[in-house]
């Protein structure tokens, strides 16, 4: 199973792994690739300039640093984006189920809203 870590997802394996079910932290040990979205650090960048998140310095470095893939974002996801139904109103996170679409992925999500759209899912 290929995972895409969503953005609290990634800050909860960065800085407090016990919010995750183990049997999550195994599939992400053992997976063969686990994505990170440039989409991610750019909501953890504007989150942490707007004082919604304490600045780590953790949460910016580059996802090799954990043994995680950056998944960039390509015309292809951003295409996808307008094709989704408005489930979900937050554009970091209707780009990231447009990711997992297009690239075939899991989001390792716990928002109820991007279960809600035709992508496979695993609860954290």
């Amino acid at each position: 199973m290929r995972l895409l870590l969503d953005t609290h997802v990634w800050i909860w394996a960065a800085l407090s792994p016990d919010r995750i079910r183990p049997e999550v932290l195994e599939a992400m040990a053992t997976s063969p690739d686990v994505f990170v979205s440039s989409v991610a650090a750019f909501e953890v960048a504007v989150k942490q300039a707007l004082g919604k998140l304490d600045p780590d310095p953790v949460l910016l470095d580059p996802p090799s640093a954990r043994s995680l893939v950056a998944l960039e974002v390509r015309w292809a996801h951003a295409v996808e984006v307008g094709v989704l139904p408005f489930h979900h109103r937050d554009p970091f996170d209707r780009l990231l189920v447009a990711q997992a679409r297009v690239e075939q992925l899991t989001i390792v999500t716990a928002d109820p809203f991007i279960a809600r759209y035709d992508v496979a899912i695993l609860t954290p």
